[in-house]
């Protein structure tokens, strides 16, 4: 074990961000840290850090191990050159190659004992320079580099003019190598290209050392972890496995728990039942009984009702009329900047219902060409043609959509104007913007936020053509799973940017590739769009380094669709077996119930025949009724007896 967490709790004012929170990470192992927005995972890694002090409980970290953190926004004010700011990294290996080159300076004007004695202090450090990566330390760096995303020719560029994304991947490259005994990375994807993070992901798997990563990629996730620390309404849970196993266990688990749930409260009614049925009978044997199952029921410890963990976006896109079937055909459409050609010559058309995704590298220009669709932007020469009644719903990463200076309120009814104030509240409401959140400034939301300003507004829209840059920015996994449920039931088209592999994996029905300034065609999802990368590779037509890093863990689930068959064949016998003994017991209920309704009126009859004037001096009719009386309460407790235990196999 490399790193524990002991009972860390920590709160902020009165609300409870982490509650007693235990864990504990071995040597080598790769984990991911998740939850929704808000849950305490920033907090978490800052505690761990020691960044932030918890209220209480302890961080253990194995002696003289050494700990790196990659932040979501690092800090990097520099003036070096990029490779500069990564080679600094290295300053004792370029502090040895120094004193060496210097050594073999010296060594030519030395003779006799000098030279002897230098000699041996040379081949001392050139053996420990060698044991440190001297002789490879800067193709590392050229690698890590270049993995991360960066050109040769960026390699001069200064720091301090970069773009903020940009600085994130200078910081990442140079915590990569570091080399820290525990690697602590938060949301390490966000600034990356697919080729870059098939690169980390690679580099991750294989690195000596601990990782633990914040993500909202959940194929990155699958890809690298082996382990998922879940932060829940402040409680922490460790699943083994990769994000699907986490997502199915769970799944298992709530189900459980809701199961638990329903059957203490079905027994706790029926319990209840059975008291007041035992109660009614009104004799001595059965009110004891009741008065225990009372003190049993009293110790029963109430589960409480499973909860989500936080409420759910109501999302449903509908198209307010159907498109022609040619939505959109893009003819020798070119684009380019001073000294960045984009593309030319594309030519591609959608049709109506399909679900095409634009991935490509950084810088291709992928969120251009959906400026240029929606009018945003300029070509330089060729033609957008949009079909019959199609209708456009835009989704704007940078959010240019909305406006700074106005409420969320504002937003929603400028634009529709027919909706009154009861409609905007439920429809933000849906969205988690509740009470006095309607009133706030769009310029004060964070980027979830705006995004979810947004898909609300492409709900209200009615729009039949979505048209998305990277949908799932600043989304929490839950909303991304949600926004996946709302796109595969939407039956308009849809066109999207998105670098997230897993949402193009579970909505695209195609995949454009926008590669060396033209468009590559795959029919499928993104597996299918990777093994035919892979299979272009294997074939000789495509160089690997065109493709990226190695092929992309795939996730197949036959093995547990199988499994769920089988599974399946044997709970519907079990449980065909299950209702046919319910059955039974209810039959035998009612009949008991009816026969002991029976015997408990004619009981009544006998007595009151007993007390009536006209039976008060016959004796042997008294007698009859007498010896009825006592086979009837002979019988009525036998009845008790099969009743009580009928109701309890019921009950089980």
């Amino acid at each position: 074990m490399i790193l524990a967490c002991q009972n860390i709790t920590k709160a902020f004012e009165e609300t409870v961000i982490l509650d007693r929170a235990s864990f504990h990470i071995e040597e080598n192992e790769k984990a991911a840290v998740v939850g929704i927005n808000g849950a305490g995972k920033t907090t978490l890694f800052n505690i761990i850090t020691g960044n932030l002090a918890p209220d209480d409980g302890v961080v253990s970290i194995s002696k003289d191990k050494t700990l790196g953190y990659l932040e979501q926004n690092p800090v990097v004010a520099s003036g070096l050159t990029i490779y500069q700011e990564l080679i600094s990294i290295k300053q004792d290996l370029i502090d040895m190659e120094t004193q060496l080159r210097q050594m073999e300076m010296d060594m030519k004007h030395l003779e006799g004992p000098e030279l002897s004695s230098l000699m041996d202090k040379y081949s001392t450090l050139s053996h420990t320079f060698d044991l440190m990566g001297g002789y490879s330390y800067q193709s590392e760096c050229k690698g890590v580099l270049k993995g991360l995303g960066f050109a040769e020719e960026e390699f001069t560029k200064e720091v301090s003019t970069l773009s903020g994304g940009q600085k994130t991947r200078v910081a990442l490259g140079k915590l990569l190598l570091q080399n820290p005994d525990i690697i602590l990375l938060d949301e390490p994807t966000n600034h990356l290209d697919m080729n870059s993070i098939a690169w980390l992901e690679n580099y991750l798997v294989n690195y000596k050392g601990a990782v633990i990563v914040i993500s909202h990629d959940r194929y990155f996730i699958n890809k690298v972890a082996t382990k998922i620390v879940e932060i829940d309404q402040g409680d922490v849970t460790t699943f083994i496995g990769n994000y699907d196993d986490y997502s199915y266990k769970k799944e298992q688990l709530r189900a459980a728990a809701m199961n638990a749930y329903l059957k203490q409260q079905q027994m706790i009614q029926h319990q209840t039942q059975v008291i007041e049925k035992l109660k009614s009978f009104n004799r001595e044997k059965s009110i004891k009984r009741a008065e225990s199952r009372e003190k049993m029921l009293e110790k029963v410890q109430v589960l409480e009702k499973p909860t989500e963990a936080r409420a759910k976006m109501q999302l449903t896109l509908t198209p307010n009329m159907r498109s022609g079937n040619d939505v959109m055909t893009i003819t020798d459409l070119a684009k380019s900047f001073p000294g960045n050609p984009l593309f030319d010559h594309l030519n591609f058309e959608i049709k109506r219902g399909e679900h095409v995704a634009l991935i490509g590298d950084n810088g291709t220009g992928k969120s251009t060409l959906l400026k240029i669709i929606n009018g945003l932007e300029e070509a330089d020469f060729g033609e957008v043609t949009l079909g019959t009644n199609v209708s456009i719903g835009y989704y704007d990463q940078e959010h240019h959509e909305l406006h700074n200076d106005k409420t969320i309120y504002e937003e929603i009814s400028d634009d529709f104007p027919y909706l009154n104030i009861t409609q905007i509240r439920t429809t933000m409401a849906a969205f988690l913007f509740t009470d006095d959140d309607v009133y706030k400034l769009i310029g004060d939301l964070s980027g979830g936020e705006r995004g979810r300003v947004l898909l609300a507004k492409l709900m209200l829209s009615d729009c039949n053509f979505l048209i998305m840059d990277e949908p799932t920015n600043h989304l929490d996994i839950n909303s991304r799973e949600i926004l996946e449920s709302a796109i595969n039931q939407y039956e308009g088209t849809i066109f999207y940017v998105s670098h997230d592999r897993y949402f193009i994996n579970r909505t695209a029905t195609r995949i454009l590739e926008l590669e060396h300034h033209s468009i590559h065609n795959y029919i499928g999802n993104y597996d299918y769009y990777v093994e035919m990368k892979q299979r272009a590779i294997d074939n000789g037509l495509l160089e690997s380094s065109e493709a990226g890093a190695s092929p992309f863990h795939v996730n197949v689930q036959e093995t547990k669709d199988l499994e769920k068959k089988e599974e399946g064949k044997q709970d519907w016998a079990s449980q065909k077996q299950a209702a046919s003994r319910k059955r039974k017991l209810e039959n035998d209920l009612k009949k008991t119930e009816e026969e002991i309704a029976q015997l408990e009126n004619r009981d009544k009859a006998i007595d009151e025949e007993m007390q009536s004037p006209e039976n008060c001096n016959k004796a042997l009719v008294l007698n009859d009724l007498f010896k009825e009386k006592t086979q009837i309460q002979e019988r009525l407790t036998e009845l008790y007896e099969t009743w009580e235990k009928l109701s309890l196999e019921l009950a089980d």
